[in-house]
């Protein structure tokens, strides 16, 4: 064959059949176990090895079932990407219709929330259930253009027969994620879609740089709306003594009093004026301020009971921690790396030190200036909970971690050596807890 699958996507700007014919034996050979006669792109062999562990069929369109419109209304109303549609718009919709594409807008969870662009397009998509409302997760759907780039969180163009399902390998899909620009928390991915034959491989540097600009917005809006409630809270704070600080809605913080500055405070959920007990500061009182809290600390000291930590990498692209103490809990989101580095702290609870888990992370046991930095990004939400000299879980937490049902499909956008290593490893830490199963002793 003259064409490696590799050279597909660039093959494709000058011979789109020819591109699509290579791709169409490829699949037709690996997905049923055969030698290709040339390997797929490592990004979808690894989409694929996925999607068949999941059970996906190729050869049959199976769709969950759409979300109702009053969901789809509250999930667009909470998503923050509703604040950067403009951006998407002027970026990517009036080229999108003019070269017969469609823009596909969607959740964390792999939801269609907007869709628009050409109307012929709109309608070949109703078609294939690329719809409001529609889970185009890459565990439902199979490799795709919104459900592949959540999982390997990068910017992925699937061509053609590169798709899992047969009914899609008639277009041509280009992903990029959408991270949160204060965490790196996945928020959504954005996708233009089309026939195969109107696509070409630039499309997936345009969609990315786009996604840039998006993400530079919703900066640039959480720095103003900081600054909103800086203005508020500052003379409050003037007024008080001890500690006490302001933040928004989602714990970032405005201004502080009394105690040093951190970027952001892990708020219980839900949170209500009165007394909570937050793991940076211990017992508090919290009231209300127009779009964020004042909290202020209690003086009585904060319990001493054995809290539980619940880390949950069960998912493909969300990842979350949950600590549970006597007055209450409380739970954090992930970004990548965070998920990262508590799943080797909690897999290893013996404890690594910043040289160990250089080389976990990065390869490299020289890079520990950078694993201290994350640790002590950690340290703002998890606090206590982590001790250090080797950075490990405090022996008082008990500490459950929830796997995927399929070690290999662990933390599957990570190359850390650490964590490779984790899903070919028997299952023989504490408390290590397949996503269905219960905790082992």
């Amino acid at each position: 064959m003259a064409h490696s699958a590799k050279d597909v996507t660039r093959l494709a700007a000058l011979d789109v059949g020819q591109a699509a014919r290579v791709l169409s034996e490829v699949r037709s050979a690996t997905l049923p176990g055969q030698r290709a006669p040339v390997p797929p792109r490592p990004v979808i062999e690894a989409s694929w090895g996925r999607v068949l562990r999941g059970g996906v069929d190729p050869d049959h369109d199976v769709r969950a079932a759409p979300l109702s419109r009053d969901e789809i209304e509250r999930r667009r109303r909470d998503s923050p990407l509703r604040h950067v549609l403009p951006v998407l718009r002027e970026g990517l919709l009036s080229a999108a219709d003019a070269a017969q594409h469609i823009m596909v807008v969607a959740d964390a969870d792999g939801r269609v929330l907007w869709r628009e662009g050409s109307p012929s397009l709109l309608r070949r998509a109703d078609g294939l259930g690329l719809e409001p409302g529609a889970d185009w997760g890459e565990a439902v759907v199979g490799t795709n253009g919104v459900g592949t780039p959540a999982v390997t969180r990068r910017p992925v163009q699937v061509f053609a027969s590169e798709h899992f399902v047969r009914s899609h390998t008639s277009w041509t899909c280009t992903g990029a994620p959408v991270t949160d620009p204060r965490d790196g928390r996945l928020i959504g991915v954005v996708d233009v879609s089309g026939p195969l034959e109107t696509m070409h491989p630039a499309t997936l540097a345009w969609v990315d740089a786009v996604v840039k600009l998006a993400e530079a917005r919703l900066r640039e809006l959480h720095l103003t709306s900081l600054d909103r409630l800086r203005a508020v809270a500052a003379p409050l704070l003037a007024r008080l003594g001890g500690r006490a600080l302001a933040v928004d809605r989602d714990g970032w913080t405005a201004a502080v009093t009394g105690m040093p500055y951190v970027s952001r405070v892990a708020l219980p959920v839900p949170l209500a004026p009165g007394h909570c007990l937050l793991s940076a500061m211990g017992p508090c009182t919290v009231e209300p301020l127009p779009d964020g809290w004042l909290i202020r600390a209690a003086d009585a000291p904060a319990p001493e009971g054995t809290a539980r930590v619940v880390l949950d990498v069960a998912h493909p692209r969300r990842w979350s921690v949950t600590v549970t103490g006597d007055t209450g809990s409380w739970t954090h989101e992930l970004s990548a790396r965070h998920a990262e580095l508590l799943c080797l702290l909690a897999l290893h609870r013996p404890g690594r030190s910043a040289t160990a888990l250089a080389a976990d992370l990065f390869g490299d046991p020289a890079r520990t200036i950078t694993v201290r930095a994350e640790i002590s990004r950690i340290r703002r939400y998890l606090g206590v909970f982590l001790e250090h000299r080797p950075y490990r879980f405090c022996d008082a937490a008990e500490v459950e971690v929830l796997l995927p049902r399929n070690r290999h499909d662990l933390l599957p956008h990570s190359v850390a050596p650490g964590v490779v290593r984790a899903r070919s490893a028997p299952e023989r830490h504490a408390a290590v807890t397949p996503e269905t199963g219960g905790a082992q002793p």
